[in-house]
């Protein structure tokens, strides 16, 4: 069984939409980053960075931690040898796995919390990291030009792990088409957000009640830097 550490968030998302596209047995263990339940003593011995999602596999006995979404993944699809792609392509989809993971993740995570978060707006940060979000896009876009998934001739793990942060883009790029400017970007997208396990996917944690409201509790526990001695 695997116990899946789950906050309604992209990261998460990804490693819902594998477990549903694999079928796996798993429990569901909700933590409410808003509440601040990451930096409890129980979760940091999961994960010492204090963030979601993360894993605890407990087949064979033993229990096996896994934190980041990208290493979990990976250790997903080694583990069942579902959405890995072909030995030949295994660079292939390394490089656009940690893409994701370095460029559109994190960017695209800066520039909500700019545009959207900050106390303040701050032209320069807003720019820097919305325009750097958009560069990814096209990235991306330009790769999938006559191309069907991100890697090979398969669905893989990029595809999820793609999926997990372009489901945001109307939070990220704003507007009701944010996609428009990125053809190959937008077709690629409505192909996986069409997968059957991309709606059961979305249901995942449905029926747990997560703080809404950012309030100044909320931020302390989402932005502990912030407030050195909040966590």
């Amino acid at each position: 069984m695997i116990r899946f550490y789950f906050h309604p968030t992209p990261n998460p998302a990804k490693v819902a939409l594998f477990l549903e596209e694999a079928d796996l047995q798993y429990q569901l263990v909700p933590v409410d980053t808003r509440q601040g339940e990451q930096h409890a003593d129980s979760f940091r011995t999961i994960n010492p960075n204090g963030k979601l999602p993360a894993i605890v596999d407990t087949d064979g006995g033993k229990e096996i931690r896994v934190f980041d979404s990208t290493a979990i993944l990976i250790y997903l699809a080694e583990k069942t040898g579902q959405f890995i792609g072909s030995p030949a392509d295994r660079g292939e989809l390394l490089s656009w796995l940690m893409f994701i993971a370095s460029g559109i993740g994190p960017y695209s995570g800066q520039a909500v919390h700019f545009q959207r978060a900050a106390p303040e707006q701050l032209p320069y940060a807003i720019n820097r990291y919305r325009r750097e979000a958009e560069r990814h896009y096209q990235v991306l876009d330009q790769h999938l030009a006559g191309r069907k998934f991100i890697v090979g001739d398969s669905y893989t793990i990029a595809d999820i792990s793609a999926w997990g942060w372009l489901d945001r883009a109307p939070v990220v790029l704003g507007g009701s088409d944010p996609l428009a400017p990125y053809p190959n970007l937008k077709r690629w997208f409505q192909a996986i957000d069409a997968r059957p396990a991309v709606a059961r996917a979305r249901k995942v944690g449905s029926d747990h009640s997560f703080k809404q409201e950012m309030d100044d509790d909320a931020k302390r526990a989402m932005f502990p830097s912030n407030y050195p001695n909040a966590a």
